[in-house]
């Protein structure tokens, strides 16, 4: 006999585990308590090459496509709360040739800091109002994932230019108008919010001369 199949794998604690990773996109080994499925049937379905285990607890049907921002998935997995912030939005939103290698996750001043050990994490915390605003969900992978949108991503770079740098935060401003990704009454409207208006206006008068 060969190895079961997903299809021939339906019911019980197997057909539930399957039914879990297409519906969620990215597993958490953390999820199964909840739907009371015992954990040593994820060890046997990667055994039968029906879920694969993409890093320390985390795990996807075998097949499943593998997009860009999966590290986005993953950690939005394991932090549901966080927002995708700065520059890993940046490279969401393809407005930046850098390649962060960590993600870029905002989360609550108030919120307990997030103890993930893959993907790498750079938290940096939102108040109330700034951790909704601007704030848009996206499905990556069956996985929810909210990022600033263009407009308060550029305005972001520029609250913390001095840590991602001044350069970056024009590149993204120059880029997200070339692109059309926001207009510069949104850009200035984001700015406000993020009280840089005053910091932002002279570039954005610059760019947009």
């Amino acid at each position: 006999m060969g190895k079961p199949t997903v299809r021939n794998m339906a019911g019980g604690h197997s057909g539930r585990l399957i039914d879990l990773a297409r519906r969620l996109g990215v597993l958490r080994a953390a999820d199964l308590k909840e739907y009371g499925v015992p954990r040593v049937y994820l060890t046997r379905l990667v055994a039968d090459g029906v879920l694969e285990r993409s890093s320390r607890g985390v795990y996807v049907l075998a097949g499943a496509e593998i997009t860009e921002n999966h590290s986005l998935a993953e950690a939005c997995r394991r932090v549901p709360h966080g927002v995708v912030c700065l520059l890993s939005a940046l490279q969401f939103h393809g407005l930046t040739t850098q390649s962060p290698f960590e993600v870029w996750l905002a989360i609550d001043r108030k919120a307990r800091l997030p103890k993930v050990d893959y993907p790498p994490l750079r938290v940096v915390r939102f108040s109330g109002p700034d951790l909704v605003a601007g704030v848009v969900a996206h499905n990556v992978e069956g996985v929810a994932v909210n990022v600033t949108d263009p407009a308060r991503t550029v305005a972001d770079c520029f609250a913390y230019r001095n840590t991602v740098g001044t350069d970056v935060a024009l590149e993204a401003l120059r880029d997200c108008l070339r692109q059309k990704r926001a207009s510069p009454d949104d850009l200035y409207r984001a700015a406000k919010a993020r009280r840089m208006a005053n910091v932002m206006r002279p570039y954005l008068e610059a760019t947009t001369a």
